[in-house]
């Protein structure tokens, strides 16, 4: 599987491209700049069959209804975020911003869950920064959204928000194989063993 990350919209939020056997794979967390995302697509090859959403959050959400216009691609969301997705564009409108409210997502994800899209994913669910938060791993790589970061961790004051749901989450990473490099939806790419060893959040 090869990843493909940059970082769209004004919060800076990594969207990424998974890419997988003959040029499947998915669209993770498209949260905006859709014209730039489809560049990027077409330019990697990638043949979508899918937009995955890490969590629901509107800087992760904000081009999901371009490129389902587009493309015509599922979107896949766990349904405990839901509510945060039916307000995103609303969430998007407090911080004096605008995205086009996403259409409804297809498919239901949960933990356990293995997505073959080409990839060969599984769901890890990762609730905390919010509520139906999500992770994609395959061995060697996590899509971890906005659950760790390289030296930091999501924030936990937001409505939908529970701090003691993150830290077990955050304790469920630790776990993975130091070598696995974790894919953040904010800032660079980092690995399970750097974080386990700086990160001040997981020691």
């Amino acid at each position: 599987m090869k990843v493909y990350g940059f970082a769209v919209g004004p919060l800076q939020e990594n969207t990424y491209l998974l890419v997988g056997e003959d040029g499947r794979g998915a669209i993770v967390d498209p949260g905006d700049e859709p014209e730039r995302i489809l560049a990027e697509v077409h330019r990697v090859g990638l043949k979508p069959e899918a937009i995955l959403l890490t969590h629901a959050h509107f800087d992760h959400v904000g081009a999901v209804a371009p490129l389902v216009e587009a493309l015509g691609l599922p979107v896949y969301l766990h349904p405990a975020d839901l509510p945060l997705y039916q307000s995103a564009a609303l969430g998007a409108a407090r911080w004096g911003l605008y995205i086009p409210q996403p259409p409804e997502p297809t498919l239901p994800l949960a933990e356990g869950q293995t997505l073959d899209l080409g990839l060969g994913l599984e769901v890890l669910f990762l609730p905390g920064h919010a509520p139906g938060h999500v992770g994609f791993y395959r061995p060697g790589h996590l899509i971890s959204g906005d659950v760790l970061f390289r030296g930091g961790i999501g924030r936990y004051d937001l409505p939908g928000s529970d701090p003691q749901k993150l830290f077990a989450s955050l304790q469920k990473l630790t776990e993975l194989p130091p070598d696995t490099v974790v894919y953040p939806g904010h800032g660079p790419k980092t690995t399970i063993a750097e974080e386990r060893a700086s990160n001040p959040y997981l020691s």
